[in-house]
């Protein structure tokens, strides 16, 4: 991060300390340098040398909060953000059911005048406010009380997935589980970097090319927030990059690429309440004609609805978690249908310790959907060990982009189907030291002559019980056989 960046979330972060002891959380603060941001860069739009029609009605501008004080203030902030949710476009997303949380009429003041009014956000780069408010993002989400991280990815995975996937300019890119976007972003700045766009091209990269769905309110405004500071997105309704729905609801379009990191937690479930105020939890079943399978399991809802929002020949790469790859009953109906109607070409396993969410153990899984045909797609599948002997925490040694330098060179995005430059020379399959585990679906596959994987070699006999234990999971994929 650019040390401008830096040096202003040090700022703002400084200024939530002492908000701390009003009650206020991490998530709240975020969401109310939320508010102010979006009518302080508004407020500068409308002024040379941008010129631009503003967004917010007359008498809930920026300029109406500064000439108040005391509990004029805080009646009047309260006031503004109640008719700026009412509002369609961007402004409905940002201030949808929106609250004051900052009660101290002198605080709000202070954060207002002292800290928000003093830059001129409009006139950074996007880079510069864009990492200023990632960060800001990243401290909230390495709150644990507060929850947060289950909606923040790791950025440096987020790139690593990026970097193998090489999205093309023109490409509708779609995460139906967006969180705070950062897969989005990552597209974004992947596109901007690796491609000469033309003018054309630059617009349409501003609106119409990346589509968000965010269950939760308060996490789609970050998102949109998080989008509209690095360039992406506008006022209108056309223009708006993220929105808030139930993404299992339904389709919501079709896509090119499809980048996602499904929430955790097997189950989904509703709270029912009863006469004597008793609460009960019982499983929400999701029923869909386009569905393989009728499950509660989250993640295998999200991976059949990714499938059917691809288009023909559309691109996959999803953050499942272990229980994904092995669970039986719908688990083994999904996984099969996958085999059968899409190239389920490579599998990423990850560590523990680079999610916020502790101890989750999960994968990436690579795929690309396919027109009907009675042979199944899925010929191999190509297993990446990122996770043994790999150790990683959120405070010492944390995930960094270089770590997978090494999966990136050996995914071979240029020609997956011959082996990258980088890797061994030793071997006609895509290896390297991790990469040395690859399943074959049919025999006299490309991947047949490479090594049997660590966790399928007959272990000394007493390890025989272990033996059974790997094998199980291995089976459970739908009956591939490692060779």
């Amino acid at each position: 991060m650019p040390d401008h960046s830096t040096a202003l979330v040090q700022k703002l972060w400084n200024y939530c300390n002492i908000l701390r002891d009003d009650g206020l959380s991490y998530g709240d603060y975020v969401e109310q340098l939320t508010f102010l941001l979006f009518l302080k860069m508004a407020d500068e739009q409308s002024r040379p040398p941008f010129n631009r029609l503003a967004p917010v009605p007359p008498g809930f501008s920026w300029h109406d909060l500064l000439k108040r004080d005391g509990d004029e203030l805080e009646i009047h902030y309260r006031h503004t953000l109640e008719e700026l949710g009412k509002r369609s476009g961007m402004l409905g997303v940002i201030f949808r059911k929106a609250q004051n949380k900052i009660q101290d009429p002198a605080k709000l003041r202070r954060l207002i005048v002292d800290l928000i009014d003093k830059e001129q956000w409009s006139s950074l780069s996007a880079d510069v406010k864009g990492d200023a408010y990632e960060g800001l993002l990243q401290k909230n989400a390495e709150d644990v009380k507060g929850g947060a991280g289950q909606y923040f990815t790791p950025r440096p995975l987020i790139a690593a997935i990026v970097d193998a996937v090489r999205p093309e300019p023109g490409q509708a890119i779609c995460d139906p589980a967006c969180g705070t976007g950062g897969f989005l972003l990552a597209a974004h700045d992947y596109l901007a970097r690796h491609h000469a766009l033309d003018r054309a091209q630059k617009k349409k990269l501003k609106s119409g090319t990346f589509f968000g769905i965010e269950l939760v309110d308060s996490v789609t405004r970050l998102c949109a927030m998080n989008l509209l500071l690095h360039g992406i997105g506008g006022d209108s309704e056309e223009d708006m990059p993220v929105v808030t729905k139930d993404a299992l609801a339904g389709k919501h379009g079709e896509y090119e690429i499809v980048l996602a990191n499904p929430p955790f937690g097997k189950k989904s479930s509703v709270t029912i309440v009863n006469e004597a105020g008793e609460s009960s939890k019982e499983s929400l079943i999701i029923n869909r004609d386009d569905f393989w399978a009728s499950t509660s399991n989250k993640q295998l809802n999200f991976l059949q609805h990714i499938f059917t929002i691809l288009k023909q020949h559309g691109r996959a790469a999803v953050v499942l978690p272990d229980n994904v790859l092995f669970e039986g009953g719908a688990g083994e109906t999904i996984r099969r249908e996958l085999l059968k109607q899409a190239d389920v070409h490579t599998l990423l396993r990850l560590p523990t310790g680079i999610f916020y969410a502790q101890g989750v153990k999960a994968n990436v899984l690579f795929f690309d959907r396919k027109p009907a045909q009675e042979k199944a797609w899925t010929e191999n599948l190509w297993i990446y060990d990122f996770r043994t002997n790999k150790h990683f925490t959120l405070k010492e040694n944390q995930l960094k982009r270089s770590d997978l330098d090494d999966f990136v060179a050996c995914y071979h995005a240029a020609n997956r189907h011959q082996p990258s430059p980088n890797a061994s020379s030793a071997s006609p399959t895509r290896t390297s030291s991790n990469a040395t585990r690859s399943t074959s679906i049919s025999s006299g596959s490309r991947m047949t002559r490479s090594m049997t994987p660590t966790c399928c070699r007959r272990p000394r006999r007493s390890r025989r019980r272990s033996w059974r234990t790997w094998r199980r999971p291995w089976k459970g994929l739908g009956g591939w056989r490692t060779r």
